[in-house]
């Protein structure tokens, strides 16, 4: 049996790991001169590979539904059993799994040393430019060759870091084949405001709690480090809310988020300035610059045009309430995102209602596979993504009846 295999990032570089039957014959088709380019660039080039929270809440699809059959624990031992047998030993942080190198490379390396292993062949520096279908075997055509394999597994990745060779082309096949796309955007990315003060806090990275809302109704809320940039928000916890702003904007709804920069305060807030006031015997400002940036300090204050050399218990009742919504409360109206081009991954992708999620093969079209970005479903920072594609690949794996360990 000969299984094509379009994409070489790391679900097909994950199912070409997994499949050691001898039965097979696998090949690789991957535009770039190597694979795994886009491997090399996760986790700022450290590769969080996996994270120990599964918990559903860290998965979007149009078809929330089926989260829960895709996400099974079961995976997860032999997922991680998968790594340590390829010595990969985890550097664990807070549930985030990195190889202990630091290094994304220590991942891309190992799986494309297993694949070769494997005897795989890989055709690097192949643009499929088409696919036919003839007597249930595909036809994938480059400018130069035309080869026949008995099954197709595309893992060519969204629209995603172009530069790491991401063009889609993968959603423009499963069309051809009947499939429903839902309209992929990017996702896990930066924010762009509504404001005229960006410039003055660009730069600037502080710890808070960011709550999403949509047409006023609370959708999710994040807490970590925000960075603030000339164009709005940028940092993890905001690109966890970037999907489901994306996909409200496409859908004319209003976008906007709620920033406490003060989140470790759990009294009330005016009894809180009270007590600090009383304590330090600091005004507003020497107040706020021993706990923020001081240059977000001067931003937020000129917001509400409040005199920052007065102590808290000399502001009247209005400037009271201004100087406790700005800090605790602070409106970004959200107006759009950043491209494809600085996006980790996209929303949307081919509908899992047309996927057997047992298998991952078409229902449309016998013996296609889908694994990867490609389909309906995006997780948050912190290896979630990876962890689609590791959890792709080894049910296809289960459904070829190939060996998923040595």
């Amino acid at each position: 049996m000969k299984i094509g295999i379009i994409g070489g990032g790391a679900a097909g570089l994950m199912v070409a790991s997994l499949l050691q039957n001898n039965d097979y014959e696998v090949i690789i088709f991957e535009r770039n001169q190597e694979c795994g380019k886009k491997i090399l660039a996760t986790g700022n080039g450290r590769c969080n590979y996996w994270n120990s929270n599964q918990d559903l809440c860290h998965y979007q699809s149009s078809t929330p539904e089926l989260i829960s059959s895709f996400i099974d624990i079961k995976d997860e031992q032999l997922i991680l059993s998968f790594f340590a047998k390829l010595g990969i030993i985890p550097r664990i942080k807070e549930g985030y799994y990195y190889p202990f190198s630091n290094q994304a490379s220590t991942i891309r390396n190992v799986l494309l040393n297993k694949v070769k292993a494997n005897q795989v062949i890989i055709k690097n520096n192949f643009l499929v430019k088409q696919i036919k279908r003839k007597d249930d075997k595909f036809i994938i055509i480059s400018n130069s060759e035309r080869i026949v394999v008995d099954r197709l597994i595309l893992a060519s990745g969204s629209y995603a870091s172009p530069k790491t060779g991401s063009d889609g082309m993968g959603y423009d096949f499963l069309k051809s084949f009947g499939h429903t796309i839902i309209k992929p955007l990017p996702a896990l990315v930066q924010l762009k405001g509504d404001g005229n003060y960006f410039k003055s806090w660009n730069g600037i990275r502080t710890h808070v709690k960011v709550s999403l809302y949509e047409n006023n109704f609370l959708v999710r809320e994040e807490e970590g480090e925000i960075q603030l940039t000339d164009y709005g928000v940028s940092g993890i916890c905001v690109f966890n809310l970037s999907n489901y702003i994306a996909r409200g904007l496409e859908e004319k709804k209003r976008e906007y988020i709620s920033i406490n920069f003060l989140p470790f305060v759990t009294s009330n807030f005016n009894n809180w300035f009270l007590e600090q006031t009383k304590l330090t015997n600091k005004n507003i400002l020497e107040l706020l610059s021993s706990i923020l940036n001081l240059k977000l300090v001067n931003v937020l204050l000129k917001l509400i045009k409040i005199d920052s050399c007065k102590k808290f218990n000399e502001l009247n009742y209005d400037e009271k309430n201004r100087l406790v919504d700005v800090l605790t409360n602070f409106k970004v109206l959200i107006n759009g995102t950043k491209t494809y081009n600085e996006a980790q991954v996209c929303s949307g992708g081919v509908s899992l209602k047309e996927i057997n999620l047992s298998t991952m093969e078409s229902k449309l079209v016998k013996n296609l596979y889908v694994i990867g970005e490609l389909l309906d479903i995006t997780g948050d920072c912190g290896g979630y993504n990876l962890g689609i594609a590791w959890r792709s690949s080894l049910r296809l794996v289960r459904a070829l009846g190939g060996e998923q360990n040595d």
